[in-house]
């Protein structure tokens, strides 16, 4: 399989977070199927901070798999982001297969646009 893809995400403080990839591989290109997968994704300040500031999975809700559509969705409703006090970080976003291989899919930095407009 391929390297993971460098993929930097900006969240809008205050805002939803849906963040959709597709999964391709092959020639020609073609879904990859994550029928049966989960997924587990952790933003921190740092690659070495011991302190987890977001964690996402497939079973807390903030990553939905699109099974043989081959997309990953990053998800974080307005509340969640709307509470972040930090501005920037760094994530990576894991499949786990039903195999039990784990494969890194995304990695990248993670900027927060801070909200301005609030209740």
């Amino acid at each position: 399989m391929s390297k993971p893809f460098k993929h930097p995400l900006t969240i809008i403080q205050g805002a939803t977070l849906r963040d959709v990839t597709t999964w391709n591989a092959g020639t020609p290109a073609v879904a990859v199927d994550l029928t049966g997968c989960t997924a587990r994704m952790q933003i921190r300040a740092t690659v070495d901070s011991t302190e987890v500031l977001v964690s996402l999975t497939t079973e807390n809700g903030g990553i939905i798999l699109g099974g043989t559509a081959g997309t990953v969705t990053i998800y974080m409703n307005d509340t969640a982001t709307a509470a972040i006090t930090w501005r920037a970080g760094v994530y990576d976003l894991e499949i786990l297969f039903g195999s039990g291989d784990v494969r890194r899919l995304l990695y990248g930095g993670v900027g927060v646009s801070p909200e301005v407009t609030r209740s």
